[in-house]
């Protein structure tokens, strides 16, 4: 089956001081990362991991907003460093994006109305003007907001909340096959969270929309997603089934983030009885293996003389970690099928 929206063994790296005099600094932000959306039935994936990990970088490469360094993305079989105008126009279409920061997406000169006609002037030129506003008014009231309220209002007059709620509008108004929320509730007080949330799964569930939630917060993305991938300094650590990776984190890394979550007792540390905080220092002064070697407290020799490969357990479960070197090595097209499993 051709996924809806794949990334094949994307990196990016971004350089910096090309000035004359200065010497260039390389920084690989994503490391042969795969992910794919299947056409059916609608998923819901979580990218998750801590802050520079990679997880907006990987969401711009599915939005196409940047260009991978290797790799390449797919919408629908086809590049997207390939397609026409026609075919661009219905990826456009197709994969809406959530961004973390709501003021940001808006022009402080028009109202909010125009974030919302600009879609449909876009990509349904020829839609009635009542029937647009109708179609406007209805994502409003599905998002919690009332368009009495909400149009005809310049953004600095709308809160954090409703500005957000009105970019998930936005998203739902062309009915797409795939939203990227790039931590869409990260800026919003929590009783927000449910709210923006809620819309989000009712997408899913109702109107058949995948969803490639970003997010540090793993307890939202083991509440809404059934497939969970986790990220470290641009590199893939685990993948699978969220149920079996939040309750049974088998990669370090995946562990200490677990343990890091604060539990609703004051008494209990947190952390308490999870992974270890760990600094070594590699052999000879440079670490060629696994990137999270240093902060590992099963690190071996092995750890840093090379990158581990993905070892598959279960039947929907991967992780790249020498620790469960008896299990089967995935390959590429292994990897990509992870995602395609519940």
């Amino acid at each position: 089956m051709t996924a809806l929206l794949e990334a094949r063994n994307v990196s990016k790296t971004f350089t910096s001081g090309s000035i004359i005099g200065t010497s260039k600094h390389v920084t690989v932000a994503l490391d042969d990362a795969s992910l794919a959306i299947n056409t059916e039935p609608a998923t819901v994936i979580s990218i998750a991991g801590e802050s520079g990990s990679g997880k907006t970088t990987l969401s711009r490469l599915m939005l196409g907003l940047i260009k991978p360094t290797q790799g390449a993305i797919y919408h629908r079989g086809k590049s997207l460093a390939q397609m026409n105008r026609a075919e661009r126009m219905a990826y456009r279409r197709e994969v809406q994006a959530i961004f973390q920061d709501p003021f940001e997406a808006y022009n402080p000169f028009y109202i909010v109305d125009h974030a919302l006609t600009m879609p449909i002037e876009c990509f349904e030129p020829k839609m009635p003007k009542a029937t647009a506003r109708a179609l406007i008014e209805e994502v409003l009231v599905t998002v919690g907001l009332r368009p009495e309220e909400t149009l005809g209002r310049y953004p600095h007059q709308l809160s954090g909340g409703q500005r957000q709620r009105v970019m998930v509008a936005r998203a739902l108004l062309l009915k797409p096959s795939i939203i990227v929320a790039d931590e869409p509730v990260s800026m919003v007080d929590a009783s927000l969270r449910a709210t923006i949330l809620e819309s989000l799964l009712k997408a899913h569930e109702e109107w058949g929309v995948s969803l490639i939630y970003i997010t540090h917060d793993l307890t939202t993305a083991y509440q809404v997603s059934q497939t969970i991938l986790m990220l470290y300094q641009g590199s893939m650590v685990e993948v699978g089934n969220v149920d079996k990776v939040i309750k049974n984190p088998r990669h370090p890394y995946t562990q200490l983030l677990i343990s890091s979550i604060p539990l609703p007792d004051p008494k209990k540390r947190w952390g308490k009885g999870g992974g270890r905080e760990v600094i070594a220092k590699p052999p000879g002064g440079k670490n060629l293996g696994c990137k999270f070697a240093p902060r590992c407290p099963h690190v071996m020799t092995r750890c840093w003389e090379s990158q581990p490969p993905m070892y598959g357990l279960d039947d929907d479960c991967a992780v790249a970690c020498f620790l469960f070197d008896k299990s089967p090595v995935l390959d590429k097209t292994e990897i990509i099928n992870l995602y395609a499993r519940r």
